[in-house]
């Protein structure tokens, strides 16, 4: 499946399974380390703050000041992915913060962003516009900042990751200033110009998307996966909500991927991305639906089980796939060596260019590529098993997958062949390594690792009207939701 297509397509991969009993307590050696990134040594602390900043950078150095758009991947020619604006939006405050920019440079790179995406065409040409009811075109031209191509869809989830950014925003510049009202006025706008219910073709649920050429998707977003913040601020909308009823259809085939796999128990979602953009921007912990009270858990808690689970198939290593092991590990939606069918001793063995790699109940994907951004992503839920992962990775690895912006991509030591690649390049000894990263890999690398520090991507969403309401009409209760909206 092609990076283009993928995210039209995207959906769980449902099994039909009985429920299970919740899983035990984890092992102490297992267990998040008391005092988090404070009770680290120095040599992991650094290596931290380094791959933060890295990954930061990608954002600032990657995007046109002028328009505020940010490649699909970069280095190199590429569309913009408008998920990479919203991870983008998010990072600039982040390095405000971490002191990597003034919040003057923030302002005035979120302000061209914003303005952007406020005045960009909205219409249901072909050619001559950037997006539709609200909605915005998966990729845009990096130039003209319209739709890339005919093949790119107008996409309710990359929307909704563009959308995560721009609550971010009018939540995060509360300043009583000229530019920082502003900021809050044109956030607030495109937000509410999304026509969430003319996207449900098939109501209740939510479609993944559409085209002027031929309508919309014949699918919907469906049980666990990446669409949980789609539903949310959905649901939160104050001009175009879609009805409550959305959510328990969401939901409503989620016993189907609820089941043990390596060993735990959890509501499964292969690729490890699905666990982590919705809770980029939302903390679930302490807060539950109908769903996850009935089974005992939080969304939060339900990730830490799927990134150990991962973990444990990295050790058990069924493929038999080089390097796998406790320290290296991590499937995701990522970059690979391309689409190669090899020979050899264990029988064939086939890989996969752009691909949706994880391991789960729903679905096992994998060809041996390792994306650091799936155990990075996954800071947040597992540091005991993450810290140490992305140690080994760089020092085993680190002269050919960390550059100037962090991890490459992926990577796949088991991938030797002599062969025309698409992306990357064949390094002797070693296997295949990427030579770039990807907007949307990049995101929950720096934004989790700050979330895990010190919260602060999830403080600053909780004070989002849009994003308690979402969440209240989906019947999240407890926790953080039950008291006051914090004080900047």
């Amino acid at each position: 499946m092609t990076r283009r297509f993928f995210r039209i397509l995207t959906a769980c991969l449902c099994v039909a399974l009985p429920a299970a009993a919740a899983s035990g307590p984890l092992p102490a050696a297992a267990r998040p380390a008391p005092g988090g990134y404070a009770a680290l040594p120095r040599p992991q602390q650094a290596m931290l703050d380094d791959l933060e900043r890295r990954t930061f950078r990608w954002f600032w150095d990657s995007a046109d000041p002028e328009t505020g758009l940010v490649p699909d991947h970069y280095p190199g020619p590429s569309f913009s992915s408008i998920a990479a604006v919203g991870f983008g939006l998010t990072a600039y405050g982040v390095g405000v913060e971490r002191g990597y920019i003034t919040r003057e440079q923030a302002i005035g790179r979120t302000l061209a962003t914003l303005r952007f995406f406020h005045d960009a065409p909205q219409n249901g040409s072909e050619d001559g516009a950037s997006g539709y009811h609200g909605f915005f075109y998966h990729f845009l031209d990096m130039h003209t900042g319209k739709r890339e191509g005919h093949w790119t869809e107008l996409s309710s989830v990359d929307t909704t990751l563009l959308l995560g950014g721009v609550l971010f925003a009018e939540s995060y510049y509360d300043r009583d200033t000229p530019q920082e009202r502003e900021i809050r006025r044109l956030a607030d706008a495109i937000y509410r110009r999304v026509d969430w219910p003319w996207m449900q073709p098939r109501r209740p649920l939510i479609g993944m998307g559409w085209t002027p050429g031929g309508g919309f998707i014949p699918a919907d977003w469906k049980g666990y996966n990446e669409g949980m913040l789609i539903y949310v601020l959905a649901l939160g909308s104050p001009t175009h909500p879609v009805g409550a009823a959305a959510w328990k259809a969401w939901t409503a085939t989620n016993d189907r991927s609820w089941g043990t796999f390596e060993g735990r128990t959890f509501l499964n979602f292969a690729p490890l991305f699905g666990h982590q953009y919705s809770e980029t921007w939302i903390d679930f912990r302490g807060i539950r639906d109908a769903w996850s009270r009935a089974h005992g858990l939080d969304y939060f808690e339900n990730s830490r089980r799927a990134t150990l689970s991962q973990r444990d198939y990295a050790i058990a290593n069924p493929g038999h796939w080089t390097g796998y092991g406790r320290d290296v590990w991590g499937l995701t939606a990522s970059n690979g060596p391309g689409d190669f069918v090899v020979k050899g001793d264990a029988g064939k063995r086939r890989f996969y260019g752009y691909a949706a790699r994880g391991a789960g109940l729903d679905d096992i994907t994998d060809d041996g590529t390792i994306a650091p951004t799936a155990a990075a992503g996954s800071i947040a839920f597992a540091p005991q098993i993450v810290v140490p992962a992305l140690m080994a990775m760089k020092r085993r690895y680190g002269q050919w997958i960390y550059d100037r912006y962090g991890f490459v991509d992926a990577f796949d030591p088991s991938f030797r062949l002599k062969a025309s690649l698409r992306t990357g390049k064949l390094v002797p000894g070693m296997g295949w390594v990427d030579t770039e990263q990807l907007g949307i890999d990049q995101g929950p690398i720096v934004l989790m690792i700050e979330n895990w520090r010190s919260g602060f991507v999830w403080k600053v969403m909780k004070r989002n009207p849009y994003i308690r309401r979402g969440l209240r009409r989906a019947g999240f209760t407890g926790g953080w939701l039950a008291r006051p909206v914090p004080q900047p």
